[in-house]
Order: C-alpha cells, then structure tokens, then sequence
C-alpha cells in the first residue's frame, strides 16, 4: 500500500468543491503538543469502521460521535508478550481538535485528470505548551475511491455540525503595523489557514488613521461571521470601537450618551502584528499569530469587559485599558518621533519623560467593586431590600500624581510578562485602578523596572491599588508640564492632557469618566480551561 508520504513532488490534497489546500504542517510526535496522555474520551455511537494505513501501519480505525479511535493490526502473538501490548496500543483524537479533511492525491506529469486517491488528511488543532496552538495533519492512507468517499463524507458532515465557527470574515489589515510586515504575516501564515479551513474571507487593506472605523461604520457585515484585525494595539482598538459604535447605532442608541451600551453583533479576532500587541497576549496568553489564527478557525469565544471613557458627558471611545500622567506623556512623546523604529521610539520617550518627570495635581474619584456576594451581605448587615441596595460609595483621592492606570484587562506585553494588571481577568466585571503619587526619580524607576521582573511592581509605599467599577479622573492643573526643549508641549493642543487608551494617544482638556461594561464583546480565543480539556493521544503525528 503506498505510503503517501507529506511533502513529496506528486502529492497533493483536495476537498471535494473547495481548492487545493496549501503544503500541511510537518507531522511532530504527540508528546510535542500534548504535555500529558489523557484518559480515552468516551466513544459514543460508532458511525464508521474500516481499515486504513496510519504511521506506515495498516490500523483498525473507528469513528464515533465524539473521536477517531484507531489500533495497529498485528498477528497473533502469544499471551502476555508485552511488546505486541505496547504496539497495539490505541490511539485516538477528538472531533472537536479537526478544523478540516482534504482528499490526498498523487499527480503525475502524464497522468490526466485527479490523480490517484491516496487517503484522507485530516488537519487538527493542537495544544501545546504555554497555551500555544499548533496545527498538525494525519494522514488516513486507503486506495479505494469508494471506502475514502463515504469517510469523507462523513468526516465533513461532522465539521458542519460545528456551527460556532465561522464560515466567513471581513479581514481589516494595517500595513503599517510594527515594521510594516502586517501584510506578509497575514498572507504568509493567516490567510493559508484559512483557506484550508475553507473559510471565505474580503480582506481591506487599511489606508489611513480611522479608515477602518469609518469603514466597519457603513460596510455591509451581514454575511460575515466575524471581523479580523491584522496589526497591532491601535488597530486593535479602532476596529473594536468601530464594531461597538455600529452596534450602538443599529440599537438606536444615541452615541454620544451612552449609559448602558449594547453589546457588539459579531465577535472579533487579533492577529498580533504590532509592536506590542497587549490585547492579543492578554487575550491568548502569548503573542502567537497561529495561535491566533487557530483560535478563530475553531470557533473558540471569550467574551471580554470593555470601558467607556467620556468628558463632559459625551463619550470619547470604547477601549480596555488606559493610562494618564507619565504613560500619557510618554505616548504623546513617542507619536512625535514616528520616524524611528518602535522599539526605538519607546526608549526614547521613556527617558525623556523621566528626565522631565514631573507629577500632575489632581482628583481621583472611583467607586469600589462590589460583587454579588458584597452586596447581599451590605443587604443583611442593613437589612435593606435587595433592590434598594446600590453602590453609591465613591472614595476620592486628590494630591500630586505621577502616574494613574485603569485596566479592564491583564496587559500582558514583552515588557510586562505578568501584565500591567497582574491581578484583572478578561471578563471579571471590575477594572485595576492603579495609582503611583509623587515620589523621586530613582523610586519611580525602580516601580517600572519591577514589571519586567516576577517581583510585585506595586510593592511600594507611594503606589496604591484598588479594585473599581468607575472611575473620575479631574486634573486640577490649566496645562500639561512641558517635555521638550524648545518649551512647546508634549501635545499637539494647548491646556489638554495626553492619555494613552490602548495605545491610541487621546487628548482630553477636563475630567475623564471611566466606566466599565461587563461582557460587551466577543473575542476569538477561547479560555485555557477549554484548551487545556483537548485530549490527544496519538504518537504517529
């Protein structure tokens, strides 16, 4: 029986209707991608039952709701030979880690027509370690049209039943991210999985700031299953406001006042392609654009806590996280040397803006996370009725102020491998409202410098932390202190302060309301318990 081996001059995959498939990820051992066996999932319904060629052995294979179980056949061996026990091993994948299955083909330069059937290739999802995804293929090696017609069949009718995934998506790409590579990363290692997994995709190539949103503001989304985002924090961020705005305007909600948003129509997935990417790493764990890329493929949703920031009652943006004093600044400073690299550019404002640092006097008012369990036991302590209850406690905190951070996120990056806001979940209701008050120079170094470290950043005296719903922030000052030589302002507008909201730098000349919205969109790029429950016991992949 042929071998078919991956790779080879002749060999080449189909998929009934759809198009070639591209050359498939090498075959690696199961202990790469697995770090432990798990126990055999139950098997449910047997649908199939034949007998293929797998890891150069001919294998009982059986397909039930749930798995594909195969075991290499073997001679009769006498009882008790622990050696034919070891190779008779069974093997098995789940349904639920294949995202796609091709017919394997060989074609020769003479030969006419669609080659010769080898078998089947079923492309698979796999976890590996430090919630990495890997994509891997096996391969299902039987000569008959007929006996690899009806598997196929079967196998595709299996992953049509997975309606969570998505069919087709409107990728949005910034050519512009990082150093320009958006573009070959998506058609290099996005777009090649996509097609593989049969996914239609319309895919626009960003022009300018805010083309996207004015893009996803009046573009035709109903026969998407979901908007893509290749780029960085700043794209990332731009098309996640776009998508809410939209979904405010299609509710009929006036955006300019909103109090309780609804929530966005179609989820939203990150290919990191940026400088930073901290809403993909604090999304997936990693900043890995297959990962990315698989996660969107399966279907898997996370939903995700957003902010509203507002001034004067009208509503600036949505985004996740957002910083004001020294990390505004030091943004403000940054946009104004585009011209250098990223990491270049991020070196440089960072020194500059501790040369010149200097602390903001003003107001911060934020109301306390309360969960469920706190107000039903403020509801018993004053025996109140339930629906009574509100939390209405705002603190405030005035004095000279360094730096204030306020994440609905973790804010994982390069720099910060435990987050900006080690102690936030994607979607746990509440946001981190960080506060570093006036101290020296050599302090505030060595609060930053502990991010990169595994020692606590906020382990100090003039940092305080707290866990809010809301937050107020009212600088009490008439402008921001000047940081460049010449004296003009950081900022490109007089008697305003910068703020860094997810790495969009925003200038806002009076108070700025913060309030957090549970659960408002959708993200590609399901939880790690739902990675971790993939079971895979396979060898021969």
């Amino acid at each position: 029986m042929p071998r078919g081996r991956r790779g080879g001059r002749v060999s080449a995959l189909e998929g009934g209707p759809e198009e070639e498939a591209p050359q498939a990820a090498a075959a690696v051992p199961s202990a790469l991608w697995a770090s432990q066996l798990q126990p055999e999932p139950a098997a449910g319904q047997i649908l199939l039952r034949g007998i293929f060629e797998i890891g150069r052995s001919s294998c009982d294979v059986v397909l039930s709701e749930r798995a594909l179980r195969w075991w290499p056949i073997q001679p009769e061996r006498p009882a008790g030979d622990s050696k034919y026990d070891v190779l008779c091993k069974e093997e098995f994948i789940e349904l639920k880690d294949i995202f796609s299955v091709k017919l394997k083909r060989r074609y020769s330069a003479k030969q006419q027509g669609s080659g010769t059937l080898l078998g089947i290739t079923l492309f698979i999802c796999l976890k590996k370690e430090q919630n990495k995804l890997k994509d891997s293929t096996l391969d299902l090696i039987n000569l008959s049209e007929d006996h690899c017609d009806v598997w196929f069949k079967q196998f595709k009718k299996i992953l049509a039943g997975f309606s969570n995934r998505p069919k087709s998506l409107k990728i949005i790409l910034n050519p512009q991210s990082h150093k320009k590579e958006a573009t070959q990363v998506y058609y290099e290692k996005v777009e090649p999985l996509l097609r593989t997994a049969g996914i239609k995709t319309d895919v626009t190539i960003t022009e300018y700031e805010g083309h996207a949103l004015s893009l996803l503001k009046e573009c035709e989304l109903q026969e998407f299953d979901g908007v893509v985002c290749v780029g960085g924090d700043g794209s990332a961020s731009e098309v996640a406001h776009a998508l809410l705005l939209r979904a405010q305007k299609n509710a009929g909600k006036e955006t300019n006042h909103i109090l309780t948003p609804v929530r966005a129509e179609l989820p939203l997935g990150l290919i990191p392609a940026g400088s930073t990417n901290v809403l993909a790493h604090s999304l997936h764990g990693i900043p890995h654009v297959v990962t990315a890329t698989l996660h969107i493929i399966m279907g898997h949703i996370q939903p995700v806590d957003v902010c509203t920031f507002s001034t004067t009652g009208k509503l600036l943006r949505f985004g996740f996280s957002a910083m004001f004093g020294f990390g505004g600044r030091t943004l403000a400073l940054a946009e104004k040397h585009r011209w250098m690299s990223p990491n270049q550019r991020r070196d440089f404002a960072v020194i500059k803006a501790l040369a010149k640092l200097k602390p903001e006097d003003c107001e911060i008012s934020f109301l306390p996370f309360m969960s469920s369990q706190d107000l039903q036991e403020r509801q018993s302590n004053q025996s109140l009725p339930l629906s009574l209850e509100t939390n209405d406690q705002w603190q405030t905190i005035q004095g000279q102020i360094l730096n204030v951070s306020i994440m609905a996120i973790p804010c994982l990056c390069s720099v910060a491998p435990r987050g900006l806001a080690p102690n936030t979940r994607l979607n746990n209701g509440s946001m981190a409202l960080i506060i570093a008050r006036n101290t020296s120079r050599p302090e505030f170094i060595k609060h930053l410098k502990r991010y990169a470290s595994v020692k606590n950043q906020f382990n100090f005296p003039f940092v305080e932390t707290y866990t809010v719903e809301e937050v107020k922030i009212r600088p009490r000052t008439n402008s921001v202190p000047s940081l460049e030589e010449d004296g003009q302002h950081a900022t490109a507008s007089e008697n305003s302060f910068p703020w860094n909201v997810d790495g969009d730098l925003v200038e806002v000349a009076s108070e700025v309301h913060v309030r957090l919205h549970p659960r408002l969109i959708n993200l590609y790029g399901g939880s790690m318990e739902e990675m971790n429950d993939s079971k895979v016991n396979c060898n021969c992949l």
